[in-house]
């Protein structure tokens, strides 16, 4: 397995009454697509917000990078996008990138290339709020992709997106993993496993299984994916 890029170690969070995340732990290597799996609800997104150091937790640690998540230095290193929009509605997509750019120092040409590595050309002067769901989640990929991030997590970003969209995304994804950054991408679609170097199936909270998807797909006795998933969490019950 490649270097290390994440660490977590006995991760809990908990929500009301409730435990989301209960005493994980998880290595996620460096310079690879890995696929966060798992059905709407198993604690996906918690863990992401977790490892960028913006969710509140209740025990354990996460290392990101060498540095305990959340800490300052990795503000210019961890591109992250949400599952909701994360730029401002009121203004163009072009003003949104100018303006992050500037918070990040990034150099203008930084722009026109995150602009087009995302397919928004035709669409750099329009009010964000004007766009469709896919185009905006489009305009916050653009906005995370400012100064070549080390550490890129995504969150559910292929959603509402057309088949030709997601496809090219996930060439983005793989390049920029061939260029050196580390990619964690959560989705619920089990078809976009295939994809990715790594997987991690996760479900209540747990990660049922860590592997490439030949080593997943050995383990769950089955050709594909989903039939696999679905075999380990029958053996895991």
């Amino acid at each position: 397995m490649a270097d290390i890029a994440i660490e977590v170690r006995g991760l809990t969070v908990r929500r009301g009454q409730g435990t989301v995340l209960d005493g994980l732990d998880l290595d996620i290597a460096g310079g690879v697509v890995t696929g966060l799996l798992g059905p709407s609800g198993c604690g996906k997104s918690t863990l992401l917000r977790s490892i960028v150091g913006v969710q509140r937790t209740h025990g354990g640690t996460v290392t990101v990078l060498g540095e305990p998540a959340g800490n300052a230095p990795l503000r210019s290193r961890i591109g992250y996008v949400t599952q909701d929009a994360s730029v401002y509605d009121d203004l163009t997509v072009g003003e949104n990138l100018r303006f992050f750019a500037r918070v990040l120092g990034c150099a203008d040409d930084e722009m026109q290339r995150v602009v087009t590595a995302v397919d928004l050309d035709e669409h750099r002067d329009a009010v964000v709020g004007n766009l469709s769901g896919g185009q905006r989640s489009r305009a916050s990929l653009a906005v995370a992709l400012l100064g070549a991030p080390d550490l890129l997590i995504l969150d559910e970003p292929t959603v509402g997106l057309d088949p030709v969209l997601r496809r090219d995304l996930w060439k983005l994804f793989k390049q920029l993993a061939d260029d050196g950054a580390t990619v964690l991408v959560s989705s619920h679609v089990m078809d976009e496993a295939e994809r990715c170097d790594r997987l991690l199936l996760m479900r209540d909270g747990a990660i049922l299984a860590n592997g490439t998807p030949g080593e997943i797909k050995q383990q769950g006795g089955a050709d594909d994916i989903e039939t696999a998933f679905l075999g380990i969490v029958e053996r895991a019950s």
